[in-house]
């Protein structure tokens, strides 16, 4: 049987008028895990019966795949799961870094006190987190953490090139966690994070938020290399 022909893998369970935005993660985290494979076609009409919904949030979550480049839309026939490629997958992680780095360096420079104060705090109280080995909350935490040096940096511009990127690279961000100890050395990336904005030094930030980003995408690329089994070297976007 061709790709094109396989039939929808069930989707995850998710409460009934679930949001685009809940179905795109959710659906995200299948194709990221390798449940669901490339070729497959994501029908419209089945997942809006599976998760309860209308065709409109399953037609939105389906353009935000296709805006990951974890979907792809083919004219006259649909949407399919798209070929995941390591070298974009490091392409995009490449250029994630340098934009957190410019964040991070601007972050330490135009934070307000009560700023920098509210990030140490954050830092902290994760540590709780990682103690219970709560990833689902910590996973949450790491989100909030990030938008919160994007914040600081005072750059609206920056932050919108940030965020787009980052949005991009979710599914695989949140894929880290499932790396045998990758809670407790994410806290300790983030605490030279925060202890460089602290004393001022936005070099030893932007090296340190850097070096992190390119962590992630090591404990992506493993994760995703383990259980994903249409993880491969080339995509549709690599030349030949």
């Amino acid at each position: 049987m061709t790709p094109e022909g396989m039939e929808q893998a069930a989707p995850p369970r998710l409460a009934r008028g679930a949001q685009s935005g809940d179905i795109a993660r959710l659906v995200a985290e299948q194709i990221v895990s390798g449940q669901m494979e490339p070729g497959l076609r994501l029908d419209e009409h089945g997942l809006a019966r599976s998760f309860g919904v209308s065709r409109t949030p399953v037609r939105e979550a389906l353009g935000q795949l296709c805006a990951m480049g974890l979907a792809e839309r083919r004219p006259h026939r649909g949407v399919f799961v798209a070929a995941l490629s390591v070298t974009r997958l490091q392409d995009m992680f490449e250029t994630m870094a340098e934009l957190e780095a410019s964040a991070s360096r601007l972050a330490t420079l135009n934070m307000t006190p009560a700023e920098r104060q509210q990030l140490e705090t954050m830092h902290l109280d994760s540590a709780a987190l990682v103690k219970a080995g709560a990833m689902e909350a910590y996973a949450a935490f790491n989100i909030e953490f990030h938008q919160a040096l994007y914040a600081g940096s005072h750059n609206s511009f920056l932050l919108e090139l940030v965020e787009a990127t980052r949005n991009r690279l979710a599914p695989f961000r949140r894929a880290q966690f499932s790396v045998l100890g990758r809670l407790a050395h994410s806290y300790e990336e983030h605490d030279a994070v925060v202890r460089a904005i602290l004393r001022g030094d936005s070099d030893a930030a932007a090296r340190a938020i850097r070096a992190h980003v390119l962590t992630v995408s090591a404990a992506s690329a493993e994760y995703v290399s383990t259980y994903g089994p249409g993880f491969g070297d080339k995509g549709p976007g690599d030349a030949e």
